[in-house]
């Protein structure tokens, strides 16, 4: 037994651990019984020109190994990390969800297969290859977006309204696509896909009806089949480009809602098989005609939560996944925060630019110091071009991450705003 093992502490390897994250993960509850093992870098996993995943599997497998004893792996990252995790969690022995399961969630267009069979809550959709279709799909109506099977942030994402913006919307997912689709091929190839998924590999996409509503996300977790319900959260998005502005928990949608989530969420993740793991399922909800259409299936919690659970709970989601990632029950805290609602608002600037001032960690404490309830990570640094930073959509450019507690609504809006107004950035042009 490990000096670290006879003296209680446990070992969670984190493929892509920040320093942001580290610091939530170190306060969780019961923390100083965790040791918190970094995996290779946010850098190397997601932000290189490519991802040479198999390569990166490998190190991966060679670092735990190196590590000594592991009990459990964790990720909550999109791809790469997301579709890893249940291959590092077999090599070490530990819980997690079989690698079929995150595939039939990741892959867009076997996900729509997998919903149809068991919801009819999902948008009309049907797969569309870039390198040989010219036409928009018949079945899809306009305005549709189109989307490769596998993405993240949005990225290559286009919401077009006529055939010729369809074309123009191949035009340049082709010239793309390829850093994340054949990486995700590969990761394929491991499982056992059906061979109309497999034949068409990773350099395809799928065409979806563009709905309306309200966007939500549930989280949760499931563990040994049962689906438990963390929270729902609201998505708020800008008004004059089609970025996000805002998360805000708890939702303020009708608790009938949430419920019929949760019922669509529990058939989904049967169908798929998904287990020991936290999840979120992000759904529209339009309150005019009370249609509920499921956007995505992510068999992972989000990062992007973490603090407003943590406000509002007493404990972030990560907690769930730490003790999932140990066989343990997760037994999540409930409205025991100290604020009733949080959201993380994204500070974005709309044009491109490059940094030439940002503020120093001196001017952020003295923000957060300034402004109760708030945390401030910026994420760009001084000669950044914001056109080339990772993780940024195709319409605006976020420069930092502002999560804010408050009694209501009212007070995270002052809050924010207080904190956008003292951050000291200049672009140039």
């Amino acid at each position: 037994m490990s000096d670290q093992h006879r003296d209680g502490v446990r070992t969670i390897a984190v493929p892509g651990l920040d320093e942001h994250n580290r610091e939530i993960l170190e306060r969780l509850p019961g923390g100083e019984r965790h040791r918190f093992l970094p995996l290779l870098s946010i850098d190397e996993l997601q932000y290189g020109d490519e991802i040479p995943v198999l390569d990166l599997l490998e190190k991966a497998r060679s670092e735990l190994d190196r590590a000594g004893p592991v009990d459990g792996v964790i990720g909550f990252w999109d791809f790469p990390v997301s579709t890893m995790v249940p291959l590092l969690c077999a090599h070490v022995g530990s819980p997690g969800p079989s690698l079929d399961a995150v595939l039939r969630c990741e892959h867009k267009y076997w996900s729509r297969l997998e919903q149809r069979a068991v919801i009819d809550e999902h948008p009309a959709f049907a797969l569309v290859d870039p390198d040989r279709d010219t036409e928009p799909p018949a079945d899809v109506p306009f305005p549709m977006w189109v989307k490769p099977v596998k993405s993240f942030s949005s990225d290559l994402a286009l919401r077009v309204t006529d055939a010729a913006g369809f074309r123009d919307a191949l035009a340049i997912i082709r010239e793309g696509i390829g850093r994340v689709g054949e990486p995700f091929a590969e990761l394929m190839a491991l499982g056992d896909p059906p061979p109309e998924i497999a034949a068409h590999g990773g350099r395809v996409c799928v065409a979806e009806e563009a709905v309306e509503g309200r966007q939500l996300t549930l989280e949760g977790w499931v563990r040994d089949g049962e689906l438990h319900v963390l929270g729902a959260v609201d998505t708020v998005n800008r008004a004059d480009v089609p970025s996000q502005d805002r998360f805000v928990y708890p939702s303020s949608v009708p608790d009938t809602v949430v419920e019929r989530m949760t019922s669509v969420t529990g058939r989904i993740v049967r169908r798929v098989g998904l287990d020991h793991t936290t999840l979120n399922v992000e759904f529209f909800w339009d309150p005019e005609s009370d249609r509920l259409t499921v956007l995505e299936v992510n068999p992972r919690h989000s990062q992007s939560h973490a603090e407003l659970f943590e406000h509002v709970d007493g404990a972030p989601n990560h907690l769930a996944m730490v003790r999932l990632a140990l066989g343990e029950e997760p037994a999540m805290p409930h409205r025991q925060g100290h604020h009733a609602v949080a959201a993380k608002w994204f500070l974005r600037r709309l044009d491109d630019g490059v940094a030439r001032r940002v503020p120093t960690a001196e001017e952020i404490t003295e923000v957060q110091r300034s402004v109760p309830g708030t945390t401030v990570d910026v994420i760009v640094a001084e000669g950044d071009r914001l056109s080339e930073l990772p993780d940024q959509d195709n319409y605006s450019y976020k420069i930092a991450n502002i999560y804010v507690g408050g009694s209501d609504e009212r007070e995270l809006a002052d809050r924010f705003r207080r904190c956008a107004e003292l951050l000291p950035f200049t672009f140039d042009p």
